[in-house]
């Protein structure tokens, strides 16, 4: 999986703006959470869209970004949790052991 490393407020701005042209992916990764780094394992191992832009973001050490995602696209924050921003809007989330793969693909595929 190709991530983007998300830890620049202003790299929101630019997500916003590449999520006109093709859906975007954002996974809040918490790095002292045994469940974040299982669903981020199981997210890695089955991703098979590598033409999609992969943004991961550390929460711990970039809470104010994650902060701002959540306000931006008006969704709860949750630790771990993946978005698809689709045309400037969040389309899909999950957290926690919701976070799959196969329910990903139909956002993340225009």
């Amino acid at each position: 999986m190709n991530w983007n490393t998300l830890n620049d407020a202003q790299q929101v701005a630019q997500i916003l703006e590449d999520s006109q042209k093709q859906p975007v992916l954002i996974f809040k990764h918490s790095t002292r959470c045994s469940i974040s780094a299982t669903s981020l394992n199981r997210l890695e191992r089955a991703w098979d869209q590598d033409n999609t832009p992969a943004y991961l973001l550390d929460l711990i050490a970039f809470r104010p970004i994650s902060n701002q995602i959540a306000e931006t696209f008006q969704i709860e924050h949750q630790s771990p949790q993946v978005l698809v921003i689709d045309g400037g809007k969040c389309t899909y989330h999950a957290s926690h052991w919701d976070i799959s793969n196969e329910d990903l693909k139909p956002y993340t595929s225009r």
